[in-house]
């Protein structure tokens, strides 16, 4: 059971990685979209950074970075500029979507000793065909396939009993997280990873009983010493 961080914001992933929670951080055009416009090499590089500033020398900390074209030519030619340039990170994964030439891009990178995940996974075939290419990661989209009027958690135990039966190697990522809730069950379907936008991990902490509780047992103790 891991938790990644699904951010490109640089206080996030600092927030998130000096805490010792989250054991990998997925990334994506949009998402990186949202940060101030600048060279996208260099703020990968800073991302890099922060794993090393936090990682110790047992800690490997996974990285995915996706490809921004729809064209097979140009993903393969991004995901090779994508490890030449970051390749002081080891544990660098290229992002690639699911679909029919996308697995033969998958299978040439894959040859290519190149780490993948495989993403925008919203069903068990697709899933399981990236498996078969090589995909070291599939994320199945939690929200959207709930979109579609479809079962996300059975989903998710599908594709982990037949990885499991197979004994894959693949790991099931889970994204497209809305809810707390959602993170939940997602664990409890069988994801090896939930990558969890940062707004949510602070509040995976939080409970109103536990506040009571600290409450009561910080008044309780200082009306004993200040009592008699």
């Amino acid at each position: 059971m891991k938790l990644f961080i699904d951010s490109a914001n640089l206080g996030e992933i600092e927030e998130a990685l000096k805490r010792g929670v989250v054991s990998g951080i997925t990334t994506n055009p949009s998402i990186l979209s949202k940060e101030e416009k600048g060279d996208f090499r260099a703020h990968i590089k800073k991302i890099i950074g922060l794993i090393e500033k936090y990682a110790n020398g047992s800690t490997r900390i996974p990285l995915s970075v996706e490809v921004f074209s729809t064209e097979p030519a140009a993903m393969i030619a991004q995901a090779h500029d994508f490890v030449w340039h970051f390749n002081d990170h080891p544990m660098l994964n290229i992002k690639v979507p699911i679909g029919w030439d996308e697995l033969a891009i998958i299978s040439e990178l894959r040859r290519a000793g190149i780490r993948i995940n495989c993403t925008c996974c919203m069903s068990y075939n697709q899933a399981i065909m990236a498996a078969l290419a090589g995909a070291t990661y599939v994320s199945l989209f939690w929200g959207r396939i709930r979109d579609t009027g479809y079962d996300a958690a059975s989903v998710v135990r599908q594709v982990r009993a037949t990885f499991r039966e197979w004994h894959h190697p693949t790991e099931i990522i889970v994204g497209s997280i809305r809810h707390i809730m959602d993170i939940n069950e997602a664990f409890q379907a069988g994801a090896d990873i939930v990558t969890v936008p940062a707004k949510f991990l602070p509040l995976m902490t939080q409970h109103p009983k536990t506040d009571e509780a600290v409450r009561q047992f910080v008044t309780d103790f200082a009306r004993w010493q200040t009592s008699g």
